[in-house]
């Protein structure tokens, strides 16, 4: 299987989150899936998958959505961290400093706003360092509406291009093919949300 399948890049990204590769090494395992049949799944190379298993590189964004379908969960499964919840906060509060996150290669993390697993919406505040991206365009389920906090955000929606700057949002069908970038000179802060939550 060649390593150029699908949408990877993040090789070599030594570091990755260890929570990450752990919990797609033990949902493949109690899935009774082997590396070579999520490969085939997911339309990735064997050996990137084993390497963001073993925790030595990050994926890109599609990549991980494509793993979490593959594994039949979104996304949203992922997001791992945080501390303990007051009980009286559980299903309603999140605190800033105990944002369940993931980090994808180049730097960009997801932190989740909202609680984990409840409501119809679920809401990403993301930061995109310089010259990140991420990298092909994918699809899921329900309708996404991004708001940029700081920075500028290039964003595509099909054959549609759009340059947001701080202060701008923009609104789309999650099923068109979408991808965004950062091609500014700091750090790009966008919150996302998206219904139902289906990333």
């Amino acid at each position: 299987m060649s390593s150029e399948r699908g949408p990877e890049t993040g090789l070599g990204s030594v570091g990755g989150d260890p929570v990450l590769g752990d919990r797609i090494r033990g949902l493949r395992k109690r899935r009774k899936m082997t590396l070579s049949q999520l490969s085939e799944s997911a339309n990735l190379s064997i050996g990137y998958i084993s390497q963001i298993e073993r925790n030595l590189a990050y994926p890109s964004i599609p990549a991980l959505v494509n793993i979490a379908r593959s594994l039949g969960v979104t996304v949203q499964w992922f997001f791992a961290g945080a501390s303990p919840v007051p009980q009286e906060e559980h299903g309603y509060v999140v605190r800033s400093g105990n944002r369940l996150k993931i980090q994808y290669e180049g730097g960009i993390i997801d932190e989740l706003v909202t609680p984990k697993m409840s409501l119809q919406v679920e809401m990403i505040y993301t930061r995109l360092p310089p010259g990140t991206e991420s990298a092909e365009s994918y699809t899921h389920e329900g309708d996404g509406v991004g708001f940029v906090v700081s920075g500028e955000l290039d964003i595509w929606v099909g054959e549609r291009h759009f340059h947001l700057y701080e202060g701008d949002s923009c609104s789309y069908s999650s099923g068109e093919p979408h991808r965004y970038k950062n091609a500014g000179a700091r750090e790009a802060v966008v919150i996302w949300a998206i219904s139902p939550p289906s990333f």
